[in-house]
């Protein structure tokens, strides 16, 4: 049985004083045997985070990466360039890339395969908006979302981390009902397992204002297999409780 993922997603926050600070706390906390653990930290910070994580059992991830190998791309950050920095994981297709970068879901997929070539598991982020939610249409949103990954990474698909993440959740203090969360785990869980047999491995995460009073009951749910953290994963008393609730259960 995996053990359930935990893994915070700093944003644009941060500064080298606090960041210091932050790791310090969730490394001295991180309980023995317990969850897979890892913090998205901005790009800037990547290098200060490795060395804070020492040899713990914190596990650096960043929070975008290029679709393209290496050229005239200024800005971008390839794959190859966080491998060096000891990246495990990156985010692609967060809500905010889609709504403010104009990310599509082909380029998602593609951010997602540029990660996988060089060892880097992609958290692949799902999720509708209040609208899509209000009309019915969560789930062709986060199939259609899905389908564009497997499209293109099918052959290793097993690989990746999937997080759902309800656009009308993400930083408004609004949570899907534990139920709600589960409904939409349910149907990732079935396109995965039509797409590989290996369906079991994936990790799937719950990322919608996931926080310390929440998590224990959202995690109980049969297809979470974690959690994608915002706000709480600044806060490390907050952020090592959520640790601990995922450390008590098993994915």
């Amino acid at each position: 049985m995996k053990k359930k993922l935990i893994a915070g997603n700093w944003k644009m926050n941060g500064s080298i004083e606090a960041n210091d600070r932050l790791v310090r706390d969730v490394v001295g906390g991180l309980p023995e045997g317990g969850c897979q653990v890892a913090v998205c930290v901005p790009a800037p910070y990547l290098a200060q985070v490795q060395m804070l994580r020492h040899h713990s059992a914190l596990e650096l991830g960043a929070q975008d990466v290029s679709a393209h190998e290496q050229g005239a791309f200024t800005g971008e950050v390839s794959a190859l360039m966080l491998k060096e920095f000891g990246v495990r994981y990156a985010i692609v297709g967060h809500s905010e890339r889609r709504q403010y970068h104009g990310e599509s879901d082909t380029l998602v997929a593609e951010k997602a395969r540029a990660a996988l070539a060089h060892g880097i598991t992609p958290i692949v982020c799902l999720g509708e908006t209040l609208q899509e939610r209000e009309a019915g249409r969560t789930e062709e949103v986060v199939k259609r979302q899905l389908a564009a990954v497997i499209h293109l990474n099918g052959h290793c698909i097993s690989e990746i981390v999937v997080a759902y993440e309800p656009v009308w959740a993400i930083g408004t203090g609004r949570t899907a009902t534990p139920e709600q969360a589960q409904q939409v785990h349910a149907v990732l869980r079935a396109q995965l397992h039509a797409a590989t047999p290996h369906s079991e491995r994936v990790h799937i995460l719950y990322g919608g204002s996931m926080n310390a009073a929440n998590a224990a009951s959202l995690l109980a749910q049969p297809d979470i297999d974690g959690g994608l953290i915002g706000g709480a994963s600044l806060k490390s008393a907050d952020f090592l409780q959520i640790i601990s609730a995922a450390s008590a259960a098993r994915a």
